[in-house]
């Protein structure tokens, strides 16, 4: 009757451990197909953020070469502009220069005092 109440312990036993082992298995087995779905879904959005940064792009890189032309043009008016300028009044300036070399009118610094008879 002993032999028989331990058999049945050691087979309770037996099918006790064979649950924990299959329980124990299951959830690895939810953490790996957990991992998996997280690993998809960050994929996913990876691409879905991708996709939009592309199209962003896209979007403001046409803007932005029209606008760098626009610059462009302005920047090589105002050269133009300041080129004509510099053309016409450097005989002007040249004269002008010319004009002060030449005519020197030699005065006593401001500062110079006269020097007192004692």
């Amino acid at each position: 009757m002993k032999s028989q109440g331990i058999q049945t312990l050691l087979e309770a036993e037996k099918e006790a451990s064979k649950i924990v082992e299959k329980a124990r298995a299951y959830r690895t087995q939810r953490l790996k197909d957990a991992q998996s779905e997280a690993e998809k879904d960050i994929a996913a959005l990876k691409q879905k953020n991708d996709a939009a940064i592309a199209e962003f792009q896209k979007k403001f890189e046409g803007s932005q070469s029209k606008e760098q032309g626009t610059l462009d043009k302005k920047t090589q008016q105002q050269l133009e502009d300041i080129k004509r300028a510099f053309d016409a009044k450097t005989d002007e300036l040249v004269a002008k220069l010319l004009d002060r070399v030449a005519s020197v009118d030699p005065q006593p610094h401001r500062n110079l005092s006269k020097p007192s008879k004692a």
